[in-house]
């Protein structure tokens, strides 16, 4: 999924920042997803480990990973799109919620019942 151009003026650590967003923004790493370890992608793409590493912290301090000690580093939120997606449809959701005569926070209660229900459900 990742890769590198060595003979491209972007630093590697950048390129690495650059190809999570991107594929963050395109939905092939969503949010919870884990991604590899340090030493794996350093690895797998001929790199050092400082170099990833580099990279994890800058998409870690632009709020993109988070990292869980030894469990390791996982994506922290949505593509844009999605995100916008996802708020256009509860908008809806809650319009058509308030249209029935639904407060605004009771109608987002409601939502959310329905969601924790829905999650308890094998």
């Amino acid at each position: 999924m990742l890769s590198v151009n060595a003979a491209s003026s972007v630093p590697v650590w950048e390129q690495l920042v650059d190809g999570v967003l991107g594929a963050i923004d395109r939905g092939e790493l969503r949010l919870g997803d884990r991604l590899p370890t340090v030493r794996r992608l350093a690895s797998d793409l001929g790199l050092a480990p400082g170099t990833v590493a580099r990279a994890y912290q800058h998409l870690e301090e632009r709020g993109a990973v988070h990292t869980q000690g030894r469990r390791g580093t996982f994506v922290a939120r949505e593509s844009d799109e999605r995100a916008a997606q996802a708020r256009a449809v509860a908008d809806r959701a809650l319009g058509e919620l308030e249209e029935l005569g639904f407060a605004p926070r009771e109608a987002a209660r409601y939502l959310t019942r329905i969601a924790e229900a829905r999650a308890s459900d094998p």
